[in-house]
């Protein structure tokens, strides 16, 4: 019987932390799927060993490895494709080493056979069901099938109050594959509902004009993809094909506009990877037919986005030069975040029968009281290009929603100027005079 062999193999957090060995190589978590209690029982044996990678990806809940300052008795390292809050503020602010790979998330398996490679996965999962499964959560199911493959030892932490998501490619982990198993009982990571400003609404007018009814979406995250979302509320009809499941996403389906009738492709079911939100989003979540969990490979696959009809793709920036070229995950030398998906999807849409890729951002920032462009002639030194300006289609601010496919090289200069804001365009259009860019 599964429940002897489930008993069997349950330890303390502490136990099952002895599995790590020096110089191994430790997958925690993705998102709002992390094993926190394992990972402070990693922490507590850190005097005990050397030179242990931690692997990890959109961290945002506190931990105390990620939140102590980094001394030479400390054996971690991050290794990420995605840098979170949390490794954000491990790395900067407490000075923790850190390597970070740039690929599509579409090519995550790539990561966890040739890079990532972990030697021990720690996996949140949900309690188990009647036939001896867990289910990976709301995140796990991205990747979890792919780290597995030549882990050495796997590790569940079976968490009482992980949702366990039904259908799923891949979302199912036999409790026979764990090495051992720890439960735990404590809230999924929660990401607090952004709250929409001005600027946000106004973006969210601009881009429902190009939002026909029985659109299939994909959003992001932030302010203004929390905008986008409830603007959606006026649409009928509506699919969900995307990386992201948000909350917004969860109040269309509460409200009906969500039916995934007219997709096409996987109709009758909300396709996701990842979900990052609140309790009530992970509780609506918990055993819900309507919701399906793939992995990046699958979701991201631009050929498997493109199947979906009117697939409408939005994505945020960090900046946007006058070619139309996205900066979304770095500015200067520091990386923010990732590439992530956007690529993904915006090829993708735009192979879409009526879909759109659309960039929204903000016009300009306040710093230290002064007023910044988010829209420049050039980037600072160091940037990476997330989206180069061939594959760009709609850049939406708070002054415009416009294609710039369809634009020569100089319109699309003129189109970047106008979507500035106002006390920037005077001297973005003498910068473009001065390069004969216009």
């Amino acid at each position: 019987m599964y429940e002897d062999a489930y008993r069997d193999k349950i330890v303390s957090a502490a136990e099952a932390a002895k599995l790590v060995k020096s110089g191994d190589r430790v997958y925690v978590g993705t998102a709002s799927s992390f094993a926190y209690e394992l990972m402070d029982a990693l922490w507590e044996r850190r005097d005990q060993l050397e030179d242990v990678a931690i692997l990890c990806s959109m961290s945002v809940a506190p931990s105390r490895m990620f939140s102590t300052d980094y001394h030479e008795h400390n054996p971690f390292h991050v290794e990420t494709f995605f840098l979170g809050q949390q490794e954000r503020i491990a790395h900067r602010k407490h000075g923790m080493p850190l390597e970070f790979t740039c690929f599509h998330l579409s090519q995550v398996d790539i990561w966890c056979r040739y890079v990532g490679k972990p030697d021990v996965c720690f996996f949140q999962v949900s309690r188990p069901d009647e036939n001896g499964f867990v289910s990976c959560g709301p995140s796990g199911g991205c990747m979890y099938s792919y780290l597995a493959e030549n882990a050495r030892n796997i590790v569940l932490e079976c968490n009482a109050q992980t949702p366990y998501i039904i259908n799923g490619e891949k979302h199912l982990l036999p409790l026979e594959c764990a090495d051992a198993i720890v439960l735990a009982d404590y809230p999924v990571s929660p990401l607090p509902k952004d709250e929409v400003d001005e600027i946000s609404q106004k973006i969210s007018d601009l881009v429902m004009e190009e939002v026909p009814d029985g659109a299939t979406i994909q959003l992001g995250l932030g302010k203004i993809s929390t905008a986008i979302g409830y603007g959606l509320l006026e649409k009928n009809d509506l699919g969900i094909f995307s990386e992201l499941f948000s909350e917004p996403m969860m109040e269309l389906m509460k409200n009906g506009n969500v039916t995934n009738k007219n997709k096409g492709f996987m109709d009758g079911l909300s396709v996701f990877a990842f979900s990052l939100g609140t309790k009530e989003m992970y509780d609506f979540m918990d055993r819900n037919p309507k919701l399906y969990g793939g992995t990046f490979p699958f979701v991201n696959d631009p050929r498997n986005i493109a199947r979906n009809k009117k697939m409408i793709s939005i994505n945020a920036a960090m900046s946007v030069d006058l070619f139309g070229q996205v900066a979304a995950d770095s500015l200067g030398w520091n990386q923010q975040s990732a590439v992530g998906g956007q690529i993904d999807f915006v090829k993708g849409a735009q192979w879409s029968e009526g879909g759109k890729s659309i960039i929204a951002l903000a016009s300009s920032f306040i710093k230290d009281g002064e007023r910044k462009s988010k829209i420049s002639l050039t980037f600072p030194p160091g940037t990476a290009i997330t989206t180069p300006r061939s594959e760009v289609q709609y850049i939406a601010t708070e002054y415009g929603c416009i294609n710039l496919k369809k634009l020569n090289m100089s319109d699309r200069v003129r189109a970047m100027i106008s979507l500035a804001h106002p006390d920037f365009r005077d001297r973005l259009t003498d910068e473009a005079r001065e390069h004969h860019l216009i």
